[in-house]
């Protein structure tokens, strides 16, 4: 992207005027991601927070005998890492799929926030609204079932639109629906023999989401 991209992009996410957008410019840069690359792993020194543009990332945590547990994930217009000050990471970060990102400093991002108040107010709203989806996730954890977690994780992917491209794999959709790869499988086995979904190799087409939405209890 370049400079002028870039801050049309920050003041669209922060809701800043083009002198703040410019400041955070200064500091945050573009950093692109292929499909499955990881960009932290488990107990690595943090010093950075990231910005997604487009695309997506998962967090994972690896437990003591191995095995995996997805605690988050971050889309388009959301933000993670260290902040305000570095840390540790606690999971993995790995690109759900192809992904752009702006990267910055912790401290640099944590002292634009004290000293810009339109900075101060565009973070305070996004991690706000993240901290709104992430009650939501849990909720869907807690409270839908296997097949509807994994109907819910879709939609989430569409973001309203009736397609997602590349299509996810079954695997991805699995762990972001805290269930089994085969309960996925026959998940979308099952939209798939109703006509509401269709897949193939490059895209998963949404043909109904109506009826994707009632299916997600």
């Amino acid at each position: 992207m370049d400079s002028d991209e870039k801050i049309e992009i920050i003041r669209t996410i922060f809701r800043c005027d083009r002198l703040s957008a410019e400041k955070l410019a200064r500091v945050m840069m573009p950093h692109r991601l292929a499909a499955r690359d990881i960009l932290a792993r488990q107990g690595e020194e943090s010093h950075h927070c990231w910005l997604v543009i487009d695309g997506g990332v998962r967090i994972e945590a690896f437990g003591l005998e191995g095995q995996r547990q997805q605690l988050a994930q971050y889309g388009p217009g959301e933000f993670f890492g260290a902040y305000p000050m570095p840390t540790v990471h606690r999971a993995e970060i790995a690109s759900l799929m192809e992904t752009n990102l702006l990267r910055a400093e912790a401290v640099r991002i944590a002292e634009l926030v004290a000293e810009d108040a339109q900075i101060g107010a565009g973070m305070a709203r996004l991690l706000a609204r993240q901290l709104d989806r992430a009650l939501d996730r849990m909720m869907a954890r807690t409270t839908y079932s296997a097949a509807g977690r994994v109907y819910a994780e879709l939609l989430s992917l569409a973001a309203g639109a009736d397609r997602i491209a590349p299509a996810p794999k079954v695997t991805m959709l699995a762990l972001s629906a805290n269930t089994t790869r085969e309960t996925a499988s026959r998940a979308i086995a099952a939209l798939i023999r109703r006509g509401i979904i269709s897949r193939d190799d490059r895209e998963l087409i949404i043909h109904a989401p109506r009826m994707l939405m009632e299916l997600v209890c």
